[in-house]
């Protein structure tokens, strides 16, 4: 039986991308894991792979054996910028009987050259205000148990703010120090409650499958090994990987004057 076989956790953003690869390296490890998503439909052919339960964790047993210990999926569709998302998901949480990790994948992203009005907005929504939302409901629950983990995808792009992408850089920034000021807060409080603020660079998924060349691609297993790598060692920032880790360092050193006058990629949507 896997170590992690008793742990559970909740992956929200699970239908695509680095949330995906992360739920499923947790279900191979055995844990129990809720998977949300705005589409419910590539939730489901995710979770055929493992025993699912829509509604409650009632049948945990009746996981199959195929010689390692799989985990057990619970499927429900939650759209994160809704107003009843965080009730939705602490329904979830008592479903499940309580969680030990909550992993926040959802977001969205473009380059917006000419600032279009409903994609600034949208990114806002979903990146801010629905990350807040999630976030803010699952550490009020972390708090009332005493103890936990939150691990979120924020980006690289929060480093500075970046031309081609405002909304996008602006609410990288905003997870990054939202997630400092959290942990901050807890430790303050006396709270067991871990954080992991992962930052990838850019990471081959469908978000920027748009036939431009972009710059130190990651491969998304490789990326996904590294973050449930550094969940499990409970790492306060990651930044992923080495060649993005220079590149911010030198971005942050880099005068407002500089980089004001700095070209970066073109492209129609960002990682």
């Amino acid at each position: 039986m896997s170590k992690f076989s008793g742990c559970k956790a909740i992956v929200v953003g699970a239908s695509s991308g680095m949330g995906r690869e992360v739920a499923r390296l947790l279900l191979n490890d055995g844990w129990t894991v809720g998977l949300v998503a705005r589409r419910g439909a590539l939730l489901e052919s995710l979770a055929t792979e493992y025993i699912v339960e829509d509604h409650s964790s009632e049948a945990i047993e009746d996981r199959p054996s195929e010689g390692r210990s799989m985990g057990h999926a619970i499927v429900r569709e939650i759209d994160v910028t809704a107003d009843d998302a965080d009730v939705i998901l602490r329904q979830l949480i008592d479903e499940m009987g309580g969680i030990d990790l909550y992993f926040h994948a959802a977001g969205v992203g473009w380059q917006n050259h000419e600032l279009e009005k409903q994609k600034e907005l949208r990114t806002v929504a979903v990146n801010g205000m629905g990350f807040a939302r999630m976030v803010g409901e699952v550490y009020r629950y972390f708090a009332s148990v005493g103890h936990g983990q939150i691990a979120v995808i924020s980006s690289i792009a929060g480093t500075k703010g970046l031309g081609p992408a405002p909304a996008y850089s602006a609410a990288k920034a905003f997870e990054n120090v939202y997630l400092q000021a959290l942990e901050q807060q807890a430790r303050t409080r006396g709270l067991d409650i871990y954080f992991t603020d992962i930052r990838p660079g850019f990471v081959r998924t469908a978000l920027i499958d748009d036939g431009t060349h972009y710059p130190m691609v990651l491969d998304p297993l490789k990326v996904a090994r590294k973050i449930v790598a550094a969940i499990y060692a409970q790492k306060h920032v990651v930044v992923i990987d080495w060649r993005w880790r220079m590149l911010t360092f030198l971005w942050r050193l880099m005068p407002n004057w500089i980089w004001r006058r700095f070209a970066l990629f073109e492209a129609d949507r960002l990682s």
